[in-house]
């Protein structure tokens, strides 16, 4: 379906999605002086603030909480370390929201971004169920959470027991007296075994044979090599991987309760999925009432397809946090910046590169009045 221009918001530019990686990025652009609801809006699918934190299982508490960032120039206050992430994270975010004058509205669910032609620096027209915005650049904020990722396994749809992607994951009460299938090797498996072994018989199952690291994860060290890893895929346009697949499970509080629980005995893919449970491909068999798919998550990016930027390899080429094929749109919470090790530094570039490419295109971007650049007053950024 077309969009009209008439009909839609001119705008300098659309942030989609405000969780960590968006609300960063809505930070830096009103430093560099884009005023909010005038210049900029983030559109935010959820109805309260928050991010993926809102969605978490309430057994994650702050304690087990491993890797949190601070949204930039928000200093996270103290809290108690047995409250649930979920209960105190999002009001964190509120307040950032609020303190900070960030536009977003919510809910807005987001269905396309297209070009409004074929012209260089045409402006880009988001169009959702909330309205329509006709601008000049696009921050694609989406994460991955709303697209939980489940293998295709024979057999699966016989399955009599039960079946659910972590992301639907609500806490160990629902599993006890239960045998339970983890299958997957990142934190959020190693979380709900962590939880679950107590109350349940578990059993855990990867793909790969799981790296654990003795060190804790340093983010001033591991973390720029892991982000640097990543970003080799996304620059070569292949579908991006987890940082955490790349720096293996450090001893975080989940994982050290795991082991003490002596549930971290980890078992090859099985062959095939019966209706009471699954077999291996060497004949073994086990009985299990819950598969629980810790599986991990794809790129929420479906909106972006009608500007045809993936790349035969199933990715999206990146140059930094913008799309390789087309220097309207940025990616932040893609790849690299898919967890809070990236967002913050990612939003930043992402603000900082749609700036310049504002101020750059003023002149020649069709049917767009733009204000002066000296009516522009930068706050401690340099240009």
């Amino acid at each position: 379906m077309s969009v009209s221009v008439e009909t839609a918001t001119n705008i300098e530019a659309v942030i989609i999605g405000a969780g960590q990686a968006g609300l960063s990025a809505a930070h830096h652009l009103r430093r560099r002086g884009l005023r909010p609801f005038d210049d900029f809006v983030v559109l935010d699918a959820d109805s309260a603030p928050g991010g993926a934190w809102q969605h978490r299982p309430p057994s994650l508490t702050m304690a087990m909480v491993h890797g949190f960032h601070e949204l930039p120039d928000a200093p996270l206050p103290p809290l108690a370390p047995q409250l649930a992430a979920r209960d105190v994270l999002p009001g964190y975010f509120a307040a950032y929201e609020r303190d900070h004058e960030l536009p977003v509205l919510r809910p807005v669910t987001v269905s396309s971004v297209r070009p409004e032609s074929a012209e260089p620096h045409a402006r880009l027209l988001v169009e959702s169920d909330r309205g329509r915005w006709a601008t000049r650049a696009v921050i694609n904020a989406t994460g991955t959470w709303t697209r939980p990722f489940v293998p295709r396994y024979p057999g699966a749809e016989r399955f009599r027991g039960r079946m659910l992607h972590s992301s639907a994951y609500l806490g160990p009460e629902e599993f006890r007296g239960q045998k339970v299938l983890v299958v997957g090797g990142g934190a959020s498996a190693v979380q709900i075994l962590a939880d679950t072994a107590a109350i349940a018989a578990t059993l855990w199952v990867t793909r790969t044979p799981p790296v654990f690291r003795d060190d804790p994860f340093v983010p001033e060290e591991l973390g720029r090599a892991a982000v640097a890893m990543v970003e080799e895929r996304v620059r070569a346009g292949l579908p991006p991987r987890s940082v955490v697949s790349v720096t293996g499970l450090p001893p975080s509080p989940a994982l050290l309760r795991a082991r003490e629980l002596d549930t971290l005995h980890r078992l090859p893919m099985f062959d095939r999925i019966t209706e009471t449970g699954v077999v291996w491909a060497d004949g073994r068999a086990e009985a299990v009432d819950v598969i629980v798919w810790a599986t991990g998550f794809r790129a929420a990016i479906g909106h972006l397809t009608p500007l045809g930027l993936r790349e035969p390899g199933g990715g999206i080429r990146m140059d930094g946090t913008q799309a390789a094929r087309d220097p309207r749109v940025h990616l932040v919470g893609y790849g690299p910046s898919a967890s809070t090790i990236g967002a913050n530094r990612a939003g930043r570039a992402a603000a900082v590169a749609v700036d310049r490419y504002l101020k750059a295109t003023a002149a020649t971007s069709p049917a767009v009045t733009r204000r002066a650049d000296e009516d522009r007053t930068l706050v401690g950024v340099p240009a």
